[in-house]
């Protein structure tokens, strides 16, 4: 067995940092033992017809982490790595995330896996359709919301919720989130977590006493977070140094123009030909001498291999788990300000909350709206989860999950009717 694989597992670097929570707030160990089981973890397996005729079979997950602060939240991802561990600490990841924010979801996690860009428009449509049959029972407005995720988008929200709601003889589309307008999304929510990132990043910027104008950044990553992540920030006057795609990472000392950069990615798919910047391995990139690192691609980007290596001073989480819990001891001791996932990323659930909320008051809200509301929450947030480390003298993350789990342990030892909990209270740190 790979060692790698088990040192880095996304499950057990979250059971980590849930621990530490836990501990320093006295949960005993018969709440721990279930705040950190998933409620449900369902596999399935089912056929399609491929476009030449042949039938091939697929394996998919759904994991439901907590419904105890309301309806489980969390994407579908189509990927060849998707896997229960991983699936697993993703749905863990959103109850902690829709906690820390005052969003009253609980959290689950889907996917399927394959390679979509294997797979035509009309293969996607029966693999999301099968997949969302097979787990009819699972979702519903008032249990288990997904959205999109990895390899995921719009059209599959869109598949998933024509399918439930055919399944269910009426049209229900609060059942999923990240939909086409005309379906019944959101504005602003295509660019809510790479808006949400920007807005996380200056606060973090104000923190730290660094202006954020010439500040030099670089975005591992460049899919939708990443790239309107890399804009927004752009527009703010930062200097966005080097960013990567899943196969050339760029670089530019002084500065990449990112509107132009986005017109070429969109027009070629790629980088590969960009003539404005160097091409470095990506490696590179999360090693290189800026003031912000994002990574925006997957989890353990950073872990106690390279943390050493990382010469930020400030990391924003954008993919979930990017850095393992072993690699935060070693930034912390370098001074390293890490913004976790579960804060910085939040832009993007907040407004799945409000596509969800509108769906279910039957409005439609406009996009300045949508924008105003979801920075006040990620202030909100922002404040309680930074004053919190401060009085406690604990890091950012371990005080993001130090509220997530105050809330979600109050509200579950409250439906199990008994006390479980010793002095479970934020000034039983002090």
């Amino acid at each position: 067995m790979n060692t790698e694989i088990i040192k880095h597992n996304p499950f057990e670097s979250m059971l980590d940092r849930f621990n530490k929570a836990a501990d320093l707030l006295h949960v005993s160990d018969v709440l721990r033992q279930k705040l950190q089981t998933p409620e449900k973890i369902v596999k399935v397996n089912f056929d399609i017809e491929l476009d030449n005729g042949q039938l091939k079979s697929f394996e998919g997950f759904r994991v439901v982490h907590s419904t105890v602060l309301g309806p489980s939240k969390g994407g579908i991802r189509y990927n060849t790595c998707v896997n229960l561990d991983e699936v697993k600490a993703l749905a863990a990841w959103m109850t902690w995330k829709t906690a820390v924010n005052g969003i009253p979801f609980g959290g689950a996690k889907g996917g399927v896996i394959c390679n979509p860009l294997d797979y035509s428009k009309a293969e996607l449509e029966r693999i999301t359709r099968a997949y969302t049959s097979k787990l009819a029972h699972v979702f519903g407005p008032d249990k288990d919301v997904p959205a999109p995720d990895m390899g995921t988008g719009a059209d599959e929200m869109g598949w998933l919720m024509d399918e439930f709601s055919k399944i269910h003889g009426k049209k229900m589309p609060g059942v999923v989130t990240g939909k086409h307008l005309k379906h019944g999304g959101s504005v602003g929510r295509v660019e809510a977590t790479g808006r949400g990132v920007s807005i996380i990043t200056l606060l973090a910027l104000e923190h730290m006493k660094i202006n954020p104008m010439g500040a030099k950044v670089a975005i591992q990553g460049f899919g939708n977070v990443g790239m309107y992540t890399a804009l927004f920030l752009y527009e703010k006057g930062m200097k966005i140094v080097a960013v990567s795609d899943v196969n050339t990472a760029l670089c530019n000392i002084y500065g990449l123009n990112i509107p132009e950069l986005i017109v070429y990615y969109n027009e070629n798919k790629s980088f590969a030909g960009y003539t404005k910047a160097n091409v470095i391995q990506h490696e590179e990139l999360l090693e290189l001498p800026v003031d912000v690192l994002i990574p925006a691609a997957m989890e353990n980007a950073i872990t106690d291999e390279n943390a050493g290596n990382i010469k930020a001073m400030l990391i924003v989480e954008v993919a979930n788990g990017p850095v393992s819990s072993d690699a935060d001891i070693i930034l912390k001791s370098n001074h390293v300000l890490v913004v976790p996932d579960v804060l910085a990323n939040a832009g993007g659930v907040t407004v799945s909350y409000f596509e969800w909320l509108q769906n279910s008051l039957n409005q439609k809200w406009d996009v300045a709206q949508v924008n105003f509301r979801m920075e006040q929450v990620l202030q909100k947030s922002f404040h309680e989860v930074f004053s919190t480390a401060e009085l406690y003298t604990i890091s950012p993350r371990i005080a993001a999950y130090v509220i997530a789990l105050d809330r979600v342990a109050k509200k579950t030892e409250e439906q199990m009717g008994m006390d479980t909990v010793a002095g479970l209270q934020l000034n039983t740190l002090k």
